[in-house]
């Protein structure tokens, strides 16, 4: 699988993300068919357009794993708080409740 459509299928879910709510970067590779390609799912994210919202993609357990890829080091809590997104110690309090699954295709 091409690098660049392996990212554009990444930003594709990423952006169905519900406001208000969160994915795993786990979660969005098993959704693509790459089940374990967490990892470079964290990569593309990284990269991603603008219109992507990557703070919205968290690690498995809830923590903010990309925040350093924010500009200023408290952005991407902020973004999520604003979606009314309790974050407490780089962690999304009531993850479980938050947390949105994408379909696997």
């Amino acid at each position: 699988m091409k690098e660049e459509n392996f990212f554009e299928r990444v930003y594709e879910i990423a952006k169905q993300i519900p406001y208000g709510k969160v994915t795993s970067y786990g979660a969005i590779a098993k959704a693509i068919g790459s089940a374990r390609s967490a990892r470079m799912v964290g990569w593309a994210m990284n990269n991603c357009p603008e219109d992507v919202p990557a703070h919205r993609v968290v690690n498995r357990v809830g923590m903010l794993t990309g925040k350093h890829h924010f500009d200023g080091t408290n952005l991407m809590q902020q973004l999520l708080e604003s979606e009314g997104i309790k974050v407490r110690d780089n962690q999304i309090v009531d993850f479980e409740r938050v947390l949105w699954t994408p379909e696997v295709r």
